[in-house]
């Protein structure tokens, strides 16, 4: 034997050099210079990983499930308060009616930190929808737990944006 092994026959190596092999594909994803929010969303989703994350932060990664979420903005679009223009019309034809004093108020959606925080802690509130976007997190934190101190529904929904649509 002349030290070639016949089951394995020297394939002849590519030349890269100029005027030779096309060079392979390569990934080059890991060099491109990413746009800030994606880097950002990337170095957080890294630091949940890799940090022990406190319940009370914890709880804002689970959300309610996406048919049950639907089903609730359905029910806030029922409750959606009238635009500026709608209370014009209602109270131009409440004029024309003759009526000075209103009849009773309609049941809308009340919004806002403090407003929201006001009437749980008066057991006002009937459900206590929370997005999990909120940014910093430390201004919704503790709703949770004041909910649960006061026996009042909440839930936790994707998106602040989307709940920023109803109102």
């Amino acid at each position: 034997s002349s030290g070639i092994n016949a089951e394995w026959p020297l394939r002849p190596g590519k030349n890269f050099s100029i005027g030779g092999d096309i060079q392979p594909k390569r990934d080059l994803r890991r060099f491109v210079r990413w746009p800030k929010y994606i880097r950002l969303q990337r170095q957080r989703r890294t630091l949940y990983q890799r940090l022990k994350v406190p319940p009370s932060i914890n709880q804002f990664t689970m959300t309610v499930d996406k048919s049950l979420a639907t089903n609730i903005f359905k029910l806030l679009k029922k409750y959606q308060p009238e635009s500026s223009a709608e209370k014009k019309e209602r109270l131009r034809n409440m004029a024309a009616a003759g009526k000075t004093e209103s009849t009773k108020k309609p049941m809308v959606v009340k919004y806002g930190l403090n407003h929201v925080t006001g009437l749980i802690e008066k057991k006002k509130a009937q459900l206590v929808i929370i997005a999990h976007d909120v940014d910093p997190i430390e201004l919704v934190v503790w709703l949770p737990a004041l909910c649960r101190k006061m026996n009042i529904p909440y839930c936790i929904v994707k998106g602040k944006s989307r709940l920023g649509r109803v109102v």
